[in-house]
């Protein structure tokens, strides 16, 4: 595996794990709301953050999309969840930034467990509009890492 820098020809991979993963975990949005979030994510989000993604065997299995040390997104394929991908695209977050913060849906099951694990902390709770679902604030501490699980795990987070 290797986690590498996007490139534009990343994107098709990087768009069908996003939406794989967010069905998956977010089975409260509608249709429009993801396909809206889809177009969004090419378009804006993309484009203006710094984004990694996870490559095996030549395909993008995987990425995390970093805005400072702020998590815009993480997704996997889901096959490939509980491999180390997601471990591996969190430590390069957390090598390139540090501390971390990260917005998750409360509803989310498998996002919240990832972070769990890794070591995120609650922080506050808050209500998002668009969806009308609670999103979780959540932060990890560079100096607490010794204390997290070797964990993995797929998840789409704000927006």
């Amino acid at each position: 595996m290797e986690i590498r820098q996007y490139r534009e020809s990343d994107l098709d991979s990087v768009l069908e794990s996003w939406e794989v993963a967010t069905r998956l975990a977010h089975e409260f949005m509608t249709d429009e709301f993801i396909a809206q979030e889809r177009k969004n994510v090419a378009e804006m989000y993309i484009p203006n953050t710094d984004t990694w993604v996870a490559e095996l065997d030549g395909e993008v299995k995987g990425f995390i999309s970093l805005m400072s040390n702020e998590i815009g997104a993480i997704f996997l394929q889901p096959n490939y969840h509980g491999k180390g991908i997601g471990k591996a695209l969190m430590d390069k977050a957390q090598f390139l930034h540090g501390d971390l913060e990260v917005e998750v849906f409360k509803e989310n099951a498998i996002g919240r467990n990832f972070y769990s694990k890794y070591g995120f902390e609650y922080l506050e709770e808050k209500h998002h509009e668009p969806t009308g679902q609670q999103l979780l604030r959540l932060k990890f501490t560079a100096n607490k890492s010794s204390n997290r699980d070797a964990v993995t795990g797929a998840h789409f987070l704000r927006r």
